[in-house]
């Protein structure tokens, strides 16, 4: 453990789940540890924040909310161009809010463009947390680049790119565009390095992984009990996140997959966005949820079919759950593939997702030692990365140490 005075510490993010979430248990510690956070966070987060100790500092956002994910567009130059538009207006609140209480150190979500060009202007270090996978050494040419060929080419895409490299030159913040969203100075990476594509090719001095950093929820998030009719059953849970989770057909398909299977017990998610009407009669083995608490009960689980988002790859790992991989959207695909080249998981797509698949992947799961040999060792690695209290070590250690 590091040894850093407390300090004024300031964490920026957006108002997303998957954004927020991976950040909180670290919030949580730095503040027990005795500094003073203040973390810039939409007001639709403020409590959760709250709940760590950290002192929120509300801003207005201009990005489209989980209410709304239809709102993101369908092309690639409609997920990135918000994100500009919202850092250009977000900027301004931001300096303002902090006028007079400029930070020691900026911590950043991936995603909260301001924070780096503040902490510059602050001449203080800025610190990403990714709560997702990072670059590698040759990411550029192997994915980015023909990734945003098109894009680049296109009369849009060039209107972005020089809107972007302008914002950043009329604050004096050096380098291009690519380096500023890719290739972050120092990055706590909030995922398991097993989770990470070409682990073996990123660059430890920018980059660390400190896995899960769960910490004990139930006193935010509460705990499930296990009803008397599953008693003595196998446990199934099904989630698809808190986005893309208008999906009736798919619940239907999850309980018709082990509704006639008395030993097994289903717990739906099932987010806010499906009507309880659209499900049908459910078996009398299926209990409906809008919200659970999710690592409760995948402490618990035989089993997990996910969207393969970031926050429940590693929960899955980290409680050596097998899994059942039905991605949704933008990073999920990736991490599908990457849980069944680990040996935990099945890769089902969406459009193959009926009773018989699911079944048939569960069951396939439970049935293969070398599934629960695997998924046990990943467990165990993910647990040797250090988790919260690592990272909070890596943060003071920039508290304590000169940077460039």
């Amino acid at each position: 453990m590091t040894s850093a005075e407390p300090a004024h510490i300031a964490m920026f993010s957006i108002a997303a789940h998957g954004h927020v979430n991976p950040s909180i248990e670290v919030i949580r510690e730095l503040v027990a540890r005795g500094h003073r956070v203040s973390y810039a966070v939409p007001a639709s987060f403020a409590e959760k924040v709250a709940e760590t100790g950290a002192t929120p500092v509300l801003w207005t956002s201009t990005l489209p909310t989980d209410d709304d994910p239809e709102a993101w567009g369908t092309e690639l130059i409609d997920n990135i161009e918000p994100f500009l538009a919202d850092a250009v207006q977000a900027l301004p609140q931001l300096a303002a809010a902090f006028e007079g209480d400029e930070p020691d150190l900026v911590l950043h979500d991936i995603t909260s463009y301001p924070a780096p060009v503040l902490a510059h202007r602050w001449g203080v270090p800025a610190v990403s947390l990714s709560p997702n996978i990072v670059a590698w050494e040759g990411y550029e040419e192997e994915v980015a680049e023909p990734l945003f060929a098109e894009l680049k080419a296109s009369e849009r895409g060039r209107a972005y790119y020089a809107r972007f490299a302008a914002w950043l030159a009329a604050h004096g913040y050096p380098g291009d565009v690519d380096r500023f969203q890719g290739r972050p100075r120092r990055s706590i990476v909030l995922i398991p390095r097993a989770l990470q594509p070409n682990a073996d090719r990123v660059d430890p001095s920018a980059y660390t992984f400190v896995g899960a950093c769960q910490g004990d929820r139930a006193a935010t998030q509460g705990t499930w009990p296990r009803p008397a009719r599953a008693e003595g059953k196998k446990l199934l849970l099904v989630s698809l996140g808190s986005s893309f989770t208008k999906q009736p057909a798919f619940y239907r398909a999850c309980a018709e997959a082990f509704g006639d299977l008395p030993d097994w017990h289903v717990v739906l998610q099932i987010g806010k966005f499906t009507d309880l009407a659209d499900l049908g009669e459910l078996p009398a083995n299926v209990e409906v949820h809008r919200w659970v608490p999710q690592l409760d009960i995948l402490r618990r689980a035989d089993a997990f079919i996910t969207h393969a988002g970031a926050g429940g790859c590693q929960e899955g790992l980290a409680t050596a759950t097998p899994m059942v991989a039905v991605p949704q959207a933008v990073d999920q695909f990736g991490n599908a593939d990457v849980l069944a080249s680990l040996g935990v998981a099945r890769h089902v797509p969406m459009d193959r997702a009926d009773a018989a698949t699911l079944r048939a992947a569960v069951l396939g799961l439970l049935a293969d030692p070398e599934v629960a040999a695997r998924a046990a060792a990943l467990r165990d690695e993910t647990a040797a990365e250090g988790g919260t209290a690592r990272a909070a070590d890596l943060i003071e250690a920039e508290l304590v140490t000169p940077t460039a």
